[in-house]
């Protein structure tokens, strides 16, 4: 699992925007509402399964961030 943050974007909205390239991803908090609070994050995005994922779907993933 890679949670991550696209520094300017709202976790949520760089969901939304990478579903609309094809590519699911989870947002929110991720039952670590202690942690989110700690470090002052709204949310993070999060690729399930990332350690499982073959190769070209996580350079999918990687795209889409830079892309956007």
């Amino acid at each position: 699992m890679l949670s991550f943050i696209v520094e300017g974007v709202h976790a949520h909205d760089v969901g939304t925007i990478l579903d609309q390239e094809g590519i699911a991803i989870r947002t929110g908090h991720h039952c670590a509402q202690p942690v989110m609070d700690f470090f002052n994050l709204p949310a993070t995005a999060r690729a399930p399964g990332f350690l499982q994922t073959p190769g070209r779907k996580i350079d999918t993933l990687a795209a889409g961030i830079a892309a956007k």
